[in-house]
């Protein structure tokens, strides 16, 4: 597949629906704020179509017209994408894993009890001076704000809150993916200041103001993470739909041989596992992303947006 520029792109209407929660706010996000990239199979009348941001990938279109490896680009990442492209995954990489999903929708008339700010925080929507306390962030907590391009991008967006002491950013709650009818949303808590509620208060803000804004805020987990769920009801969202996601791994690596003899491509058998990765508990990072049971060799760099059973009421 080859990358495509926003004016090359057919009506995305047929491909991606827009006014969609959860990661189908994904195409109209890259759209909206030119962080991501289009890929195709060509660049007129496009039978394939792909939209990447950050670890995720959006693949739609007709997969009987792909070469073996034309996928192998979206290695380590989420794939969302219908039951006929899974051959196509599972020809292209050497470990496919199904990872079973949880939309949830902010419910305005859902009980909400506003936590206490603790004393010394104060927790508020992200400015653009914000950038270097964004920056600062441990580096395994970036991906909160890769699909704004970066800590600037976040800052200056308005659509994230966090959680401010002496300087540091505690918790950052804000709109991972940006349609016109939902946000889907991601929140990230330090270590070191888990048990007070602080990313619940930072999604509370950043709920009032997706409100504000006419929009409804969506939230998806892993099924297996039952700390991200039980967080997700406190703060006021209600399940709605239940999918599948790809964890794809490395590509494989694939040998030219002259007019093969036989059934031997020369093409190494993929892995694919059954059922869903194991989302441990102790081992999420409050309000970040957790692992899976995939080789470390074949983790995407960024698991689930998640949180830790600590910032829980």
């Amino acid at each position: 597949m080859i990358e495509i520029t926003p004016q090359q792109l057919p009506v995305l209407s047929r491909w991606f629906p827009t006014g969609s929660p959860g990661l189908g706010a994904l195409a109209e996000h890259v759209l909206t704020t030119g962080t991501g990239h289009w890929w195709a199979d060509r660049p007129d009348q496009p039978r394939v179509l792909a939209v990447t941001c950050a670890d995720h990938v959006l693949l739609r279109g007709d997969p009987g017209v792909l070469a073996p490896d034309a996928v192998a680009r979206f290695a380590d990442r989420y794939v969302d994408t219908p039951a006929r492209f899974w051959p196509a995954l599972g020809s292209a990489f050497e470990r496919i894993v199904p990872w079973e999903r949880m939309t949830y929708v902010h419910q305005a008339q859902a009980p909400v009890a506003l936590p206490r700010t603790p004393r010394g925080v104060t927790v508020r929507r992200l400015m653009p001076e914000d950038v270097p306390a964004l920056a600062a962030l441990h580096s395994e907590y970036a991906w909160i704000h890769a699909s704004w391009g970066g800590p600037a991008g976040l800052a200056g967006s308005g659509h994230g809150w966090a959680a401010f002491a002496k300087g540091r950013i505690l918790s950052v709650a804000c709109t991972y993916f940006l349609g016109s009818a939902y946000e889907d949303i991601a929140v990230v808590t330090v270590p070191d200041r888990r048990r007070e509620r602080l990313a619940l208060a930072c999604v509370a803000g950043l709920t009032a103001d997706i409100r504000a804004r006419g929009h409804t805020a969506s939230w998806c987990c892993s099924r297996d993470n039952r700390p991200s769920r039980l967080l997700a009801w406190t703060a006021g969202f209600r399940l709605t739909r239940e999918h599948v996601h790809h964890i794809t791994g490395r590509a494989l690596e694939r040998t030219a041989r002259a007019a093969p003899a036989g059934p031997d491509t020369g093409v190494q058998r993929p892995v694919v596992r059954p059922g869903r990765p194991k989302v441990p508990v102790g081992a999420a990072v409050g309000g970040g992303r957790t692992r899976c049971d995939v080789p470390v060799s074949d983790r995407p760099p960024l698991p689930d947006r998640t949180v830790d059973l600590s910032d829980l009421p």
